[in-house]
């Protein structure tokens, strides 16, 4: 296993409506492609996100903290075979992502609270996870769900995603489980746009999105989940 390493990403956020989302869809399809990877209209993702007991994440993200960083374990399609731990940070308004493979019985190991086991033979974003649960007492906090359609286009590498019906849980123990109970929390005719790029975005796809997005936001799904699941 071993740590795949991206260069840092602008990545700009939006809630939209989803009457947005069509008008936006609707003018990129000329231009942008569906990612190839996609199987059907779109691919179901969910992230448990760790922090420590001060709630140290939660705060740099209400705060804009720059630099700042924080874990997550992702799976897709509610399927195990594959899973990413990932480590996201945030640096001079950009964003890189560092991740590496797990198998299910170290995110059960880590869910239940226990220390990974052979932690010398563990590839070194993991032996970084493994060593801020000990020292931080990183732990599990909070679950997000959503379902995404993802669109890319490659001058620039842009990748634009409208991410619906996302949700948030705090059921750790049943983070494989499809009878995990979530919470909404966005209106339900509101979602999420995401706008990612390298060095540039080109002018004609930034007139054809930015004409009809809505209310641009700082706050990622971790914190939005995590805010609205804490007030009951």
């Amino acid at each position: 296993m071993s740590i795949r390493q991206e260069g840092f990403r602008h990545e700009n956020k939006f809630i939209i409506s989803r009457a947005q989302k069509i008008s936006i869809e609707s003018a990129i399809q000329g231009v942008l492609q569906k990612d190839r990877h996609l199987l059907g209209d779109s691919y179901n993702i969910r992230s448990l996100y760790f922090d420590d007991y001060e709630h140290t994440c939660f705060y740099e993200n209400v705060n804009g903290t720059d630099p700042r960083e924080k874990f997550r374990i992702r799976i897709y399609n509610g399927k195990s075979e594959f899973i990413r731990l990932e480590l996201k940070r945030k640096q001079n308004l950009m964003t890189q992502k560092l991740q590496c493979r797990m198998t299910k019985e170290q995110v059960d190991t880590v869910i239940c609270g226990k220390p990974l086991q052979n932690f010398s033979t563990l590839p070194p974003l993991l032996k970084k996870f493994e060593l801020q649960r000990q020292c931080r007492l990183l732990h599990p906090d909070v679950i997000t769900e959503y379902d995404r359609i993802p669109y890319t286009y490659s001058l620039g590498n842009v990748r634009i995603t409208f991410d619906m019906n996302i949700s948030g849980s705090m059921e750790f123990s049943n983070f494989f489980s499809s009878k995990m109970a979530k919470r909404p929390i966005l209106m339900p005719d509101m979602l999420i746009l995401e706008v990612k790029y390298d060095e540039f975005l080109p002018d004609y796809i930034e007139e054809l999105i930015y004409t009809d997005t809505g209310q641009r936001t700082t706050f990622s799904k971790f914190y939005l989940c995590k805010y609205f699941l804490s007030r009951g």
